[in-house]
């Protein structure tokens, strides 16, 4: 089993972290590649040299890896999948941050999960993703796709308005503060504070959901993912931000973009015994009960 390994460089780790990290991928024999700023931070912090042939820069080597794990948040998680998702690799995230949907296995259970993965004991789930184009992006975007989310947002300038239509037909002008079009993925990032549902993940769906709308009676929207969606934006401002997942675009404030499924799924790792209900029982702390407290 080899795996890339994928971790922020801009976080202060503890050497005993990195220790424990390092020591969980040996006793699980399993190799490892990682990125190089994180190389770097293991040999400054903890000691621990990388050898050169096991550095990568910007994307993994595809050939002879197994899987990727991040090591940090769902920042770290999505930056993992825009970096892996052209391998195909299927993608372990593992939180050592603070909530951590994606990136949803505990930093303290290391020496487990990398058993488990070396026994074979995980099973493998696919995620869809959306695919955007459309003037509202610069010619050179090379990262047109997203894991959780699309959003057009006012930024700092007036309200805007967004026409939205789902196979040309229109669901409605949107005025307010933006608009997010989400994967299942998704349902458990900006939608949901803006009061989307929470989809399960094997859903074939997307959720239009209106940021701060100048109308109240307008509500989040579940689509189907066969569905083309095109937004139509004008803003009295001179630009509007587009974002796909944690990638900013600034636009004019008359624009348009287009967004439907993507041609490829990412694949992510589940432990056999850790389901998706789990991790949103235990990050919504959900049934628990505060009378038994004190």
């Amino acid at each position: 089993m080899k795996i890339a390994l994928l971790a922020s460089s801009r976080v202060k780790y503890l050497p005993e972290e990195l220790r424990a990290l390092h020591s969980a991928l040996h006793e699980g024999g399993i190799e490892y590649c990682v990125n190089r700023p994180f190389a770097e931070v293991l040999r400054a912090a903890a000691g621990i040299d990388t050898p050169a042939e096991c550095i990568y820069d910007l994307e993994p080597p595809c050939q002879g890896l197994d899987m990727m794990v991040c090591y940090g948040g769902d920042g770290t998680f999505l930056e993992g999948v825009r970096r892996g998702h052209t391998c195909s690799l299927p993608i372990l995230g593992i939180n050592s941050g603070r909530l951590g949907f994606l990136s949803h296995l505990p930093k303290e259970e290391l020496a487990y999960a990398f058993a488990r993965i070396a026994a074979g004991r995980y099973t493998i789930e696919e995620r869809t993703t959306l695919h955007v184009g459309g003037d509202a992006l610069p010619a050179d975007a090379r990262d047109s796709f997203a894991f959780n989310e699309m959003t057009i947002h006012r930024g700092m300038g007036p309200m805007i308005a967004v026409e939205v239509f789902v196979n040309g037909q229109m669901v409605g002008r949107y005025w307010g503060d933006g608009v997010i079009l989400s994967t299942p993925s998704g349902s458990t990032a900006y939608s949901l504070s803006v009061g989307g549902p929470i989809i399960a993940p094997e859903c074939r769906c997307f959720v239009i959901s209106p940021i701060a709308p100048h109308n109240l009676s307008m509500r989040p929207v579940v689509i189907p993912d066969s569905a083309v969606v095109d937004f139509r934006i004008a803003s009295r401002g001179e630009s509007v931000a587009v974002t796909l997942d944690n990638r900013k675009f600034d636009a004019t404030g008359v624009c348009s973009l287009q967004a439907q499924r993507g041609d490829h799924n990412v694949r992510l790792v589940r432990l056999n015994d850790v389901s998706f209900y789990d991790t949103l029982r235990n990050k919504m702390l959900w049934g628990l009960d505060r009378r038994e407290e004190g």
